[in-house]
Formats: C-alpha cells, sequence, structure tokens
C-alpha cells in the first residue's frame, strides 16, 4: 500500500517543481534585456566618468597654460608672431575641448536620467519579483498543507480498506446467519402449522365433548323439569304460568321479548357501576330486556341482571377467552348465546346459559371492529381492519364468505331477518350494502362527509342512523337512498372511531356519547336536540336503548356503566 501511494506523490513534487522552474525562466527572461541594458549603461556611466575626470584634468591644464599665456602676453607685447599663432591655436584647442565638455555634460545628464529611469524599473522589477517570491513561499506552504493532507487522507483510506474488509466479513458472517435463521424459521413455521392443525383438531374434539356435555346437561335438566311439571299437575299447587319465573335458568324456555309503545327521554342515573378493570368499550341489552351485556379491555365480556323493581343490578357471569380488547357484542334473538368481536383478530360466541366459549371464528388479519348475528343464531357477520367481511356458519365452524370492502369495517347491521343483506360503515367515510346472495356481494356505496363510526337500523327497518367523526348523527332513508336529516349540537364531539350512537326501539330519539362526558339525545321527528345528560367523567363510547323504551345504558373510558331512566 505504501509503494503505490509514494509513487504519485513523488511524480506530483517533481512536476510541481519543473513549473516553478518553467515559470521563474519565463518570469526572469522578460526583465533579462533591462538587466543587461542596466549594466551596460552603468559601465558607460563608470567609463564617462573617468573620460570626463581626465577632460577636466586638461582644461584646468589648458586653463592653467591659458592663464600663464595671457600673462606672458601681457607682459611682453612685442613678443614675435610666433607666439601669437601658438597663442591662437590654444584658444582653438580650449574652444574645442570646451564644446567636448558641454557635450560630455549633456551626455552625463542623459545618462543620469536613463539611470533613473532604469533604477525605477529595476525597483518595480524587484517589487514584483517579491510579490512573485510571496506567492512562491505561499504555493510552497500549501503545497505542504496538501502534502499533509494527503498524507491524512492516505492514512484514512487505509483505515477505511480495514474497515471494508471487517464489514465484507461480518457481511459474510450475516449472511451465513441469515440463511441459518431462515432454515430455522422455516422449520419453525413448518412446526408451528402442525401444532396448529393439531390444536384445532384438539379443539373440535374439545367442542364436540363440550356440545356432548351440553345437551346431555340440557336432557337432564329438560327431564327434571318435565318431572317437577308433571308433579306440581298431580299436586294441583302450580300454575301453569309460573313455570317460567321458578325456571329461569332453563335453555327451552324462550324469555319474554321486550314491547316498546313510546319510548321516553331518561333524564336522571338510576345506578352506575365500575363494570371493568380498564375501558369499558360496549354495552348491549338483551331482547327481553332482563340482561345486559358489557364488553372491555380486559378482555372480558359480562352478563348483568337488571332489577326492575329495586332499580339495582348484579353481575350474573363472565365470558372468558379472548386474548386482546372485546370492542362489541351481541345477542341472538332467542338469547341463547352471546357474540363478542376482539382485537386479538377473532370473534368469538359464548352460551348466554352456561357462559362457555363455544365457537373462536378466526381467520381475519386485523383487529375486529363488528360482528352480528346474521339471521339466525348459526350465522355471523364479522368486519375487521383488514378491509375485509367474513360470513361464518357456526354448524360447520367454518368461514363461508369472504367480501373485499376496501376499507377498514368499523360497524356493521343486519336490514333483514333471512341475513341477505348487510350494510357496513367504513374508515374511507363510506357506506356500503351487501347482497350476500349475488356473487360479488356489492350492491351499492353511500359516501358521507367523515369516517362512519357506528350504524343502526330503525324499527321498520326504512331508515339507518350513521354516527361519523366529522360530530354528526344522519338519518338515512333507505328506500330513496338519501339522507333524510343531520343532527349535530354545539360541544358535542365524537371521540373516537367506534363511538357507538343507538335509536330508540320507536325509532323517535337517537343518542350518542360525546368527548367531553355527556350523552346528547335528539328527537328524530324535529331533528333538534332534546336533552342533554351528563354523569360521565370521561368520554362516553356507547349507548344503548332497553327494549322497552325507557331506560338507556352508557359507558365510557374510565371503566363506569350507568343506567338511565326517566323517573
Amino acid at each position: 500500500m505504501a509503494t503505490t501511494m509514494d509513487s504519485p506523490t513523488v511524480d506530483w513534487k517533481a512536476v510541481v517543481l519543473d513549473q516553478i522552474k518553467k515559470r521563474n525562466e519565463r518570469e526572469s527572461g522578460k526583465c533579462k534585456a533591462v538587466f543587461e541594458s542596466h549594466n551596460k549603461l552603468f559601465s558607460n556611466l563608470d567609463l564617462s566618468r573617468t573620460q570626463n575626470i581626465q577632460l577636466q584634468i586638461q582644461v584646468e591644464k589648458l586653463k592653467q597654460e591659458n592663464a600663464e599665456l595671457q600673462i606672458k602676453v601681457q607682459s611682453g607685447a612685442g613678443n614675435s608672431g610666433t607666439k601669437g599663432e601658438k597663442t591662437q591655436a590654444l584658444e582653438q584647442k580650449l574652444y574645442k575641448v570646451q564644446e567636448e565638455l558641454t557635450d560630455l555634460h549633456r551626455k552625463r545628464g542623459e545618462n543620469a536620467q536613463q539611470l533613473i529611469d532604469l533604477s525605477a524599473l529595476v525597483q518595480e522589477k524587484d517589487k514584483e519579483l517579491q510579490l512573485r517570491e510571496t506567492r512562491l513561499q505561499e504555493s510552497e506552504i500549501k503545497i505542504s498543507a496538501y502534502e499533509d493532507e494527503l498524507k491524512n487522507l492516505e492514512v484514512a483510506l487505509m483505515e477505511l480498506q480495514k474497515a471494508n474488509d471487517m464489514l465484507k466479513d461480518e457481511y459474510e458472517t450475516l449472511q451465513l446467519l441469515y440463511s441459518t435463521t431462515e432454515e430455522t424459521i422455516r422449520k419453525v413455521r413448518d412446526e408451528n402449522t402442525d401444532l396448529v392443525m393439531r390444536w384445532m383438531k384438539e379443539k373440535s374434539q374439545d367442542a364436540l365433548k363440550m356440545n356432548q356435555e351440553n345437551e346431555t346437561w340440557q336432557k337432564r335438566k329438560q327431564e327434571e323439569i318435565q318431572k317437577k311439571l308433571v308433579e306440581a299437575a298431580r299436586e294441583k299447587e302450580v300454575e301453569v304460568e309460573d313455570c317460567g319465573p321458578r325456571f329461569p335458568n332453563s335453555p327451552t324456555l324462550p324469555s319474554p321479548i321486550g314491547i316498546c309503545i313510546s319510548a321516553s327521554v331518561p333524564d336522571k342515573a338510576i345506578f352506575q357501576l365500575d363494570a371493568h378493570d380498564g375501558e369499558v368499550n360496549a354495552v348491549r341489552f338483551c331482547p327481553s330486556g332482563r340482561t345486559f351485556a358489557t364488553a372491555g379491555h380486559d378482555r372480558k365480556v359480562k352478563l348483568w341482571e337488571f332489577m326492575n323493581i329495586s332499580g339495582s343490578c348484579h353481575a350474573k357471569g363472565s365470558l372468558a377467552g379472548s386474548n386482546a380488547a372485546v370492542m362489541c357484542i351481541d345477542f341472538d334473538q332467542q338469547e341463547q348465546f352471546v357474540l363478542g368481536a376482539s382485537n386479538d383478530f377473532a370473534t368469538r360466541v359464548w352460551g348466554a346459559q352456561d357462559h362457555r366459549l363455544r365457537h373462536t371464528l378466526t381467520g381475519h388479519a386485523g383487529k375486529v371492529l363488528a360482528a352480528r348475528f346474521l339471521g339466525d343464531s348459526n350465522k355471523v357477520v364479522s368486519g375487521s381492519h383488514d378491509r375485509t367481511l367474513k360470513i361464518w356458519d357456526l354448524r360447520s365452524r367454518a368461514c363461508i364468505k369472504t367480501i373485499f370492502a376496501g376499507s377498514s369495517c368499523n360497524d356493521l347491521v343486519t336490514s333483514d331477518g333471512r341475513g341477505t343483506n348487510i350494510i357496513s360503515g367504513h374508515f374511507d367515510k363510506k357506506i356500503r350494502f351487501w347482497d350476500t346472495r349475488s356473487g360479488d356481494a356489492r350492491a351499492n356505496e353511500f359516501e358521507l362527509s367523515g369516517k362512519i363510526t357506528s350504524l343502526e337500523l330503525s324499527p321498520d327497518r326504512q331508515y339507518l342512523l350513521s354516527c361519523s367523526k366529522d360530530d354528526s348523527l344522519k338519518f338515512i332513508d333507505l328506500r330513496q337512498n338519501r339522507v333524510a336529516g343531520t343532527v349535530c349540537a354545539e360541544g358535542f364531539k365524537v371521540f373516537l372511531d367506534y363511538t357507538r350512537a343507538s335509536l330508540s326501539p320507536d325509532g323517535q330519539y337517537a343518542a350518542c356519547g360525546s368527548q367531553d362526558g355527556a350523552i346528547y339525545i335528539w328527537s328524530m321527528v324535529t331533528m333538534k336536540l332534546e336533552k342533554t345528560i351528563k354523569e360521565h367523567n370521561a368520554p362516553v363510547i356507547a349507548v344503548t336503548w332497553h327494549p322497552q323504551g325507557n331506560k338507556l345504558l352508557s359507558c365510557d373510558r374510565n371503566k363506569k356503566v350507568i343506567m338511565w331512566a326517566d323517573f
């Protein structure tokens, strides 16, 4: 590595040095003629000075001779003609010498001016030379800095190469580890698949055993009831109509369904309870109104029996088996089963009397926020965040149809008793209508101005109440496929994607909980706010009307459940 890096360094230095020499020769060549002319003028000046001195000496001698001759002429005017001629010759010689002296003085002045000009030129060249020397020194400093930087870069390059080699080794090791891990994951998946199949088989066997036990228990209970009825008939002590209350846990005796003649607006909290260890996500009355169910973040569904005489309630049972929060609950019309949708991607069915887990419906790839019995107690429809609706047959314990909705489903309802029509509300602000008898199952869509959080049908199934995140409730005419009315109120705010609104059993009133802990009740006849009631200290998640229309049940995020009435 050092050899490969040194040769470019030596070549680079030689090139720089050669360029500096060439520049020196080029810059010096411009001043060479000036320097030679300057030296020649200096030589001529010295020679002129020497000649000038000699001529001055001769002039002095001639002046002295001339003075002596003048003295002699004055002293002896009668000298001979030969002396006069000599004097004349000397005067001519003196005149010539004076002329030469004048020329020498003129040349001396010219040489002095040239000398001054050349001196100025030399000084200018000296300054330029100093400037170039300064630049040369700066260039040498830069070259030295570049050399240091080059050395640092060479060191950094060597370190990077070492790091690159190390990373290559680590990459190869990780690649090998990845291959090994991938193989292990494949084996674990195969084992998991095998375990799931075995678990499903065991689960089916357990369900069969449980069903056999339930059938045996029901037969035994029925025999006991028949035996007691026979004994009562013989003794003539018990009338036929008293059999229902005497045996309230009998699964063969249907409960009377609550009938609503005219709903009333509740305004007083008759009791409240801490139903769950955390948020209460859903509440719902059974069709008869004697029992209601609550579902919470503690992964449980709880059944409560309402005592109409005392106006209180007590816990009837707890339905366990969910692995995450239960978001939605429903009763079948015979009150034999309780349905719960959970965030663990599954829907479960429990027995309403024995409180045992009957079915676990798995197949969704996201949270299940909505589930309903479809027509009868043998079919269930569920909606999930995985953008699908699934129809389940409880007799075969399998999904018989999957509908791709295109958006997360927050709530759904069935619009007829046969379970052929499904209405679903979605995250993309659309309400979708599905006909399960058709091939693609899609009928049409209806878009609103906010995310749909809940849906509920009117008793005559001709109107649909929707709650959306635009803080309003809309009353939709299903016959004309249009919004018949919209209600909202100051302070009313829909807090969650699963906030549930509710219609009164006679369809005259709509109620919904708000973020501020209040419950807003509107008249669906006048489309105006009828009353606002508040007892909750946390956002209200869901409300539901009693089948007789004289009570209202609500739940919030602070584990509270409150029963409201008009007395």
